[in-house]
């Protein structure tokens, strides 16, 4: 799989996030997004650090009655 292209992206819920990079579980060796929150969060705090499947990262969603990218690059 392609490596995800930095830079900020919307999840399909509106919270902002900025993409660090890629990164592989070390066992599976599986590709994951590697990215940071831009927001507080009352549980996580602020600017949270969070990995997902890169196959998930980048799947469409149905939201709303629409099938919507998970999360789409903005800038």
């Amino acid at each position: 799989m392609n490596q995800a292209k930095p830079g900020i992206y919307k999840h399909y819920k509106g919270n902002y996030y900025v993409v660090l990079g890629d990164g592989r579980n070390s066992e599976t060796l599986e590709e994951y997004v590697v990215y940071m929150a831009l927001y507080n969060s009352k549980e996580f705090g602020k600017n949270a650090i969070w990995v997902r499947p890169k196959k998930m990262f980048f799947e469409n969603v149905e939201y709303e009655g629409k099938i919507v990218p998970r999360f789409e690059f903005v800038k």
